[in-house]
C-alpha cells in the first residue's frame, strides 16, 4: 500500500516539477528578449498555461484515500423504469469517463431492470487518483427528458443515486469477525459463456451486526469474488465508522440520502432545452451529448476547487 501511495504521489508531483522548469526557462527567455520579440513567446506562454490547467486540480487531491482505487455504485431512484434506464445511462457515462482517464473498470455486480436499464450496479475502478476524482460524483443525479417509455412521449423527471467508496484492502480501524458475516452463494447473472451462469460463483456477504450487504459476481471463482466482496465490506464498515464521527463525516462518501426531489447535485435537461448544470458549483454546459459520453471533468474540477 505504501508503494502504491508513493507511486501516485510521484505521478502527481512530476508534472508540476516539469511545468516549474518550463516556466523558469520561459521567464529567462522573456528577460533576455527585446520588446519586439515578446510576441513570439505568446504561443509558448499559452501552451504552458493550458498545461497548468490540466494538472492544477490534481493538487487538490491530498485526502487520505484520494490515491486509492474505488467502487462506484449506481441505483435507480424515483421514476420506475425511466429511472432504471437513467441509471444505465449514467453507468455508460462513467465507463466512458474511465476510458478517457485510461483507467481500468470492471462491473462486479449488476441487477437488471425488469423492462429496461438497471436497478443497481457496482463498478470497480482502478487508476491513479480514481477515488480522488470520482468522489466528486457522489449524490443524486436528475434527468429531464421526453420519456421513451411513455406512449404520449410526455416529459419525465427521473433520479439515480451515485455512491463512491475507496478500495481498502487493509485497515487497523476495522476488525471484521467472520462469525458476524453470513456468506451466500448464487449463480452469476450475465450473458453466459464458459463459466458465467453455470456455477454458483457469485458471493453475497451480509454483516449481521450492521445489516450491510455487499455482492460480487465478476470473478471466475468464489474465492475471487469473496476477496472483492470483503474489500467492499471493509470500505462500507469504515465509512459507517467514520460517519458516526461528525468531524470526519464528509471525508468518505457524503450523504446517502434518497434519490428523489430536492436531493440532486446535478441536473441533466434534455427537453425542452439542453443543459447540464451542477447545482453545487453552478458549472453548466449545453453540450449534453459530450457529457453523457463521459466528458465530465469540468464538473469534477469545479467541485474539487469548491471543496478546497
Amino acid at each position: 500500500m505504501l508503494f502504491t501511495k508513493l507511486k501516485a504521489l510521484k505521478a502527481q508531483s512530476e508534472p508540476v516539477q516539469k511545468l516549474a522548469q518550463e516556466a523558469s526557462d520561459l521567464l529567462e527567455m522573456v528577460e533576455m528578449s527585446e520588446v519586439a520579440d515578446l510576441k513570439d513567446l505568446t504561443e509558448e506562454y499559452s501552451a504552458l498555461e493550458e498545461k497548468w490547467k490540466d494538472v492544477e486540480t490534481s493538487l487538490y487531491l491530498s485526502g487520505e484515500f484520494d490515491t486509492h482505487n474505488c467502487y462506484l455504485t449506481l441505483s435507480g431512484g424515483a421514476g420506475g423504469t425511466e429511472a432504471q434506464d437513467w441509471a444505465a445511462m449514467l453507468m455508460r457515462m462513467y465507463m466512458r469517463y474511465c476510458e478517457r482517464q485510461n483507467w481500468t473498470m470492471e462491473i462486479i455486480e449488476k441487477t437488471d431492470g425488469q423492462e429496461a436499464g438497471i436497478k443497481s450496479a457496482t463498478l470497480h475502478v482502478q487508476g491513479e487518483m480514481a477515488f480522488g476524482f470520482l468522489q466528486c460524483e457522489r449524490g443524486t443525479h436528475r434527468l429531464v427528458r421526453l420519456s421513451p417509455f411513455n406512449a404520449k412521449s410526455l416529459r419525465q423527471t427521473s433520479f439515480a443515486l451515485v455512491e463512491v467508496m475507496p478500495e481498502i484492502t487493509e485497515t487497523s480501524e476495522v476488525d471484521i469477525d467472520m462469525k458476524d458475516v453470513r456468506v451466500d452463494t448464487y449463480r452469476s447473472s450475465g450473458a453466459g459463456g464458459q463459466h458465467v451462469n453455470k456455477t454458483d460463483s457469485a458471493i453475497r456477504l451480509t454483516h449481521e451486526p450492521s445489516g450491510i450487504i455487499v455482492a460480487c459476481q465478476s470473478g471466475r471463482s468464489q474465492q475471487q469474488n469473496k476477496i472483492q466482496a470483503m474489500n467492499m465490506l471493509r470500505a462500507k464498515l469504515l465509512e459507517k465508522k467514520r460517519a458516526e464521527d461528525a468531524d470526519k463525516k464528509e471525508g468518505m462518501k457524503g450523504a446517502t440520502k434518497s434519490a428523489d426531489f430536492g436531493q440532486q447535485i446535478r441536473s441533466y435537461v434534455l427537453h425542452p432545452y439542453q443543459m447540464v448544470k451542477d447545482l453545487r458549483t453552478n458549472t453548466e454546459t449545453g453540450n449534453t451529448d459530450n457529457v453523457l459520453d463521459g466528458d465530465i471533468q469540468l464538473f469534477i474540477d469545479a467541485e474539487l476547487r469548491r471543496e478546497k
